[in-house]
């Protein structure tokens, strides 16, 4: 198997790997330095809590949701794969769901335990920090952005898909704060691994993407009209002098 199939490869062996990482790993409890408005600011919203504010944040968290995101990931790998855009398929594999794995391994490791155990309101299990729900919508919403925002020729389009984004997030990063699942350093954490990582990936793909070329006319998605560069047309000869 070479070239893009392999890549391909490569990043599912990746993602299918990385929850046993931590079953190999010592646990090791990491102090927080600000525990004291961690705990101050949770306690604030856990006391000002009532059911339709419950509702409304919920429905901001399940932006965040792993059922979500696990479907926007599912349609747009299966759309990537019919239309052969091997680059943004691998890219998409690595950074969404490898990101999210990553975390549950870094909650592990950090084993902090959530802000609330018990209350009417409280419906989670497992450790707090980072927050999955915040680095799944920052994973994913970024690197939609990173496919979508090239293409868009507009000021005013480039700025409208990077605050619904942004919004995106921070939504889903407030909702889980005032949910009582998260203190805000999690949140923050969370979103500046999520940077971190789509960061790492873009630079990291840099190589497959250096071997594909743009084709002349762009789809929606820039990245993905990109095609190999055996496959492309031989360039035009120019006129002798």
């Amino acid at each position: 198997m070479t070239g893009a199939g392999s890549d391909v490869g490569l990043a599912l062996l990746l993602v299918i790997n990385l929850p046993i990482l931590p079953q190999k790993c010592d646990i090791v409890g990491v102090a927080n330095p600000f525990a004291a408005p961690d705990h101050e600011l949770a306690a604030w919203f856990h006391a000002h809590l009532s059911p339709a504010f419950v509702t409304v944040l919920r429905a901001f968290t399940d932006f965040g949701s792993g059922e979500w995101i696990g479907l926007i990931v599912f349609a747009l790998v299966l759309f990537f794969a019919w239309k052969r855009w091997w680059p943004s398929l691998v890219t998409l594999i690595v950074a969404v769901p490898g990101g999210m794995l990553l975390n549950e391994w870094v909650k592990i490791l950090v084993h902090r335990q959530r802000p609330f155990l018990d209350g009417p309101f409280v419906d989670w299990s497992g450790y707090s920090f980072a927050s999955g729900h915040t680095i799944g919508a920052t994973l994913l919403y970024g690197q939609l952005l990173l496919f979508i925002v090239p293409a868009l020729k507009a000021r005013h389009w480039r700025l409208l898909s990077i605050l619904s984004a942004v919004s995106l997030i921070v939504l889903v990063g407030f909702s889980r704060i005032a949910l009582g699942a998260h203190f805000l350093t999690d949140v923050l954490a969370a979103i500046f691994f999520g940077i971190i990582w789509l960061a790492f990936c873009l630079f990291a793909t840099k190589p497959m993407r250096a071997r594909m070329v743009s084709t002349t006319g762009l789809p929606l998605i820039s990245e993905p009209s990109l095609v190999r560069v055996e496959s492309a047309g031989k360039p035009a000869q120019t006129l002798p002098r």
